[in-house]
């Protein structure tokens, strides 16, 4: 039985599918085998999986019922102690990502890291929460790519709910590790680089996406519940932005004394930019 099992799904993107599929050939770890969902592409997509057949454990061109039906199959597929999710277009972030976790031996139920994410025109680092709490797992995301779920979890808390066409990890992680005792681990490095071309992240699916995150959460909390999450994410915001002011206005007025050392100026606008990265959180 491998480590892991990459599971890939895509729908006509072969440029996509194609570099997704190099970066798992690029891996110096290889305890993992490779499966590939494709939805009945047309684009030549279907061409690329047979020539490179023999990099996968398992590979099917069919017509499916959406990204988590796809995604379905490749649980049902799979082999591996741990499944990834890296859908065509997301691309493991260097060739040592998966030495670098699995060499340490990891046990937990879910592990996870941090991302890349190519928005077209920039490119910005996408950090995860060095800590998962209720409510982070009930309003914010974890990118499933840059997750290793084991796949026992399937079996105890069920696949993707094919009713969301959007929110359905989002729905399962709070399943497995909000409303049951799953346990995490963050790895600080960057897994993968994501796509933001995908159907989640387009603007005409954001009053899609806001409906079921609504419907997600009305399932499993009480209006009160709902409420207290998103103060406690608030105020954790909040304490974030004091501490991150404070260090920027020492830092300012450090840059005043001329007489202080480069090396405490230096530590300054470190802890100004890890502040600026602290728990995933974007602060304006």
């Amino acid at each position: 039985m491998p480590k892991l099992s990459i599971i890939t799904i895509n729908f006509n993107d072969k440029v996509g599918l194609k570099r997704t599929i190099d970066s798992v050939k690029s891996q110096t770890w290889r305890d993992f085998e490779h499966i590939i969902i494709d939805g009945g592409s047309t684009d030549g997509s279907l061409e690329l999986i047979q020539s490179e057949s023999s990099h996968f454990s398992h590979w099917v061109s069919e017509k499916d019922k959406g990204i988590y039906n796809a995604q379905n199959k490749g649980i049902l597929a799979a082999k591996g102690e741990y499944c990834q999710f890296l859908n065509s277009g997301d691309f493991l972030f260097d060739e040592k990502v998966l030495e670098n976790i699995f060499s340490k031996n990891p046990n937990e139920d879910l592990l996870y890291g941090d991302m890349s994410i190519d928005y077209g025109n920039r490119i910005e680092y996408g950090k995860s929460p060095d800590r998962l709490t209720f409510p982070f797992l009930a309003l914010e995301v974890l990118w499933h790519c840059t997750c290793f779920i084991k796949r026992e979890l399937f079996s105890k808390y069920g696949t993707y709910d094919e009713a969301f066409r959007i929110v359905a990890d989002v729905d399962f992680f709070f399943r497995a590790l909000g409303m049951n005792d799953s346990s995490w681990r963050y790895f600080p490095l960057r897994i993968a680089q994501f796509n933001t071309g995908g159907f989640g992240s387009s603007p005409a699916n954001q009053k899609l996406l806001a409906d079921e995150r609504e419907r997600m959460l009305n399932k499993y909390l009480t209006p009160l519940q709902i409420e207290m999450c998103k103060t406690y994410l608030s105020l954790e915001n909040e304490c974030i932005r004091y501490r991150m002011s404070r260090v920027v206005r020492l830092s300012n007025l450090i840059k005043r004394i001329p007489v202080l050392s480069h090396s405490i100026q230096l530590l300054l606008f470190v802890m100004e930019k890890f502040y600026r990265l602290v728990r995933g959180y974007k602060l304006s």
